[in-house]
Parts: structure tokens; C-alpha cells; sequence
């Protein structure tokens, strides 16, 4: 076992892995922003005037699916960028010996 802290138990490393979590969800949740409100835009053109209860389906399907996709990908590269990954393996290759 190693006495310094690696990974998110790092407090420096993990200030830094959260602030890149962070920006990456800023960045996709202004993408299913721009993304739904051309969704909205693209069915009142084809549909006409669109009730409060269609966009709001829109905003929670389109924008919801866009911000989930993102929080994913984020947690993966949390989980990669810190070592995580990389301790798990190492403790699983420990425990098949």
C-alpha cells in the first residue's frame, strides 16, 4: 500500500478532476440548450405554434438525453483521468492471484 494519497483521494487531484467535470457538463448542458431550441424551432416552422406541454417535452427528451450523455462521459473521464480505473484493475489482478 502506498502511504500518499492517489486519485480523488488527493484533494489537489481531486480539485482538479471536478473542475474538468465541471466544465465539461457547463459546455453540454449549453449544447442540449442550443440543441432543443432548435428542435422547437425546427417543429413550430413544420407544425405551427407549438403548446407549452410540447416544449416541454422537447426540452426534457432532447435536452435531458443531450445532459445525461454528458454527465456520462464526464464520469468516465473523472474516473480515468484520476487513476481510478487503474487502481480497480490493480486490486482485481491482487485478488485473482
Amino acid at each position: 500500500m502506498r502511504d500518499t494519497p492517489t486519485g480523488l483521494d488527493d484533494p489537489a487531484q481531486a480539485a482538479h478532476a471536478w473542475h474538468r467535470f465541471r466544465s465539461i457538463m457547463a459546455w453540454m448542458i449549453a449544447v442540449a440548450g442550443l440543441c432543443s431550441a432548435g428542435v422547437i424551432a425546427a417543429l413550430a416552422w413544420v407544425h405551427g405554434p407549438l403548446r407549452l406541454v410540447t416544449m416541454l417535452a422537447v426540452i426534457g427528451g432532447v435536452g435531458g438525453s443531450i445532459a445525461m450523455a454528458g454527465a456520462l462521459m464526464g464520469l468516465v473521464f473523472l474516473s480515468s483521468g484520476t487513476g481510478h480505473d487503474e487502481d480497480v484493475e490493480r486490486v482485481h489482478r491482487d485478488e485473482t492471484r
